[in-house]
């Protein structure tokens, strides 16, 4: 059973990575210039071979611009205008919405980003997307033969290393928690490194657990997360994506991003046994380990919620990991590593280069398989939500899709079709109440 769902946690977003070129929203005033991109269809959904129409108007201090000349360009994040086969070119104001028609040959989605240059000051910008039977859109390659047998040679020598966690308790104004640092011995160089917080005096059985993962970057673990899941009535963990020490001077971070982590996306990724992924995602597993060994764990429930760089995470925590009864995936990246053997935009981080032939490096396309989200989605039972972003240009739709597509439990897909890559608060308070109401059984489950 799916669900999909238009418009409708803590998330922490780089801020490098929100498009400041292209809105992630289809409305951008420069000294009271406003430019509006929007589909003609509100769910801005159509099926492949349909028509369909962006709809754009300049407004000047409230009133319709009649003079000038707008930009535009369509794409499907891949090929863009008159070389992709797409639409582009100018059109002249007359004061009422003008409209540019595209038409999907296949499943997948198309962007139309529009400038506007007013007589003084700065370009204007906008962007808006639309979907064509996204249900549609398959993986790019299939999972290797031997994804499985892989992972799970991967878990057996996980479960070789002791799990003797190190938990040293931290001091918390709300003393009706009780707060740790939390290390794990894991796989991969790097322990799981997080901070872990329950209910005070909770009992055997009791309580649900949830893990929260990180978006990219380096940095430390996060307490409002744990403290969040915590006063819920949750058995609560956040942990940063590195294994790196919590807590450390900005500096501290800072260095690692500029040094031994700069670039750690595209470590190691010529074998799946030395691409950098791997060792995330045999943490998420020992976080989980972690997590349901707790006496106040109730058997049951085990969520997982990121965005972005946490979406991929918490798709292959879903996969690797029959635990997890609920996967969250705001924008999820580390998506569909091959889509470009289609014709479609490889997701974040583009973690396979292309020669100057246009082939992608087998080498890594190999390897890159192994760490595929979409392929991790096709292996889980859980329930999911994720959201998806009709001009995100870092996790792009078509890849977000293609891991959707392959979840195999009860799903819902939440549309923002003038969004770039962000979680806003809709998304997140959504986000926060389908994991509210996965746990809600639990009597110790409480309203936030």
């Amino acid at each position: 059973m799916s669900s999909l769902l238009s418009s409708y946690r803590p998330f922490l977003v780089p801020l490098a990575w929100l498009q400041a070129a292209w809105l992630c929203g289809s409305l951008l005033a420069v000294e009271d210039y406003a430019l509006s991109v929007v589909s003609a269809r509100e769910d801005a959904i159509y099926e492949v071979g349909q028509e369909a129409i962006f709809e754009i108007s300049v407004q000047h201090g409230g009133q319709a611009v009649a003079e000038g000349t707008l930009t535009y360009i369509v794409d499907d994040f891949l090929h863009s205008g008159e070389s992709g086969g797409f639409p582009e070119g100018q059109l002249a104001l007359g004061g009422e919405p003008m409209r540019i028609v595209v038409k999907g040959q296949q499943p997948g989605f198309l962007r139309c980003q529009v400038s506007y240059q007013p007589p003084e000051g700065q370009a204007v910008k906008g962007a808006a997307g639309v979907g064509f039977s996204p249900t549609e859109i398959e993986p790019s390659l299939p999972v290797p033969d031997d994804f499985d047998a892989y992972w799970a040679e991967q878990k057996r020598l996980l479960a070789e290393v002791p799990a003797d966690a190190e938990v040293t308790p931290l001091e918390h104004d709300d003393t009706s928690l009780e707060c740790f640092d939390v290390q794990v011995p894991c796989l991969g160089g790097a322990p799981v490194s997080g901070y872990f917080a329950r209910p005070q005096d909770a009992q055997p059985r009791s309580l649900p657990a949830i893990l929260w993962v990180h978006g990219a970057g380096v940095g430390s673990s996060s307490m409002s997360g744990a403290i969040t899941g915590a006063r819920a009535g949750m058995l609560s963990m956040d942990i940063n994506a590195h294994g790196l020490p919590n807590g450390e001077p900005k500096e501290y971070y800072a260095e690692l991003n500029a040094g031994r982590l700069k670039n750690y996306r595209h470590a190691g990724r010529e074998d799946r046994d030395t691409i950098y992924f791997r060792g995330m995602f045999l943490r998420l597993v020992r976080a989980i380990d972690f997590l349901t060994a707790q006496p106040e764990w109730n058997g049951r429930e085990v969520v997982v919620i990121g965005h972005s760089q946490g979406g991929g995470q918490a798709l292959a925590a879903g996969g690797l990991d029959p635990r997890v009864t609920l996967i969250a995936a705001g924008v999820p990246a580390i998506c569909d590593h091959s889509g470009q053997v289609v014709g479609r935009v490889n997701g974040w981080p583009k973690l396979v280069p292309t020669a100057k032939d246009g082939v992608l490096d087998p080498q890594i396309l190999q390897a890159a398989r192994y760490v595929d989200a979409v392929n991790f989605a096709s292996r889980s039972q859980a329930d999911a939500i994720l959201s998806v972003g009709f001009v995100d240009a870092v996790c792009p739709p078509s890849s977000c899709y293609a891991a959707y597509n392959a979840l195999q439990g009860n799903k819902s897909m939440i549309h923002e079709p003038l969004m770039g890559h962000a979680a806003p608060p809709s998304i997140r308070q959504a986000f926060w109440e389908r994991v509210l109401e996965h746990v809600a059984p639990q009597p110790a489950a409480v309203s936030k």
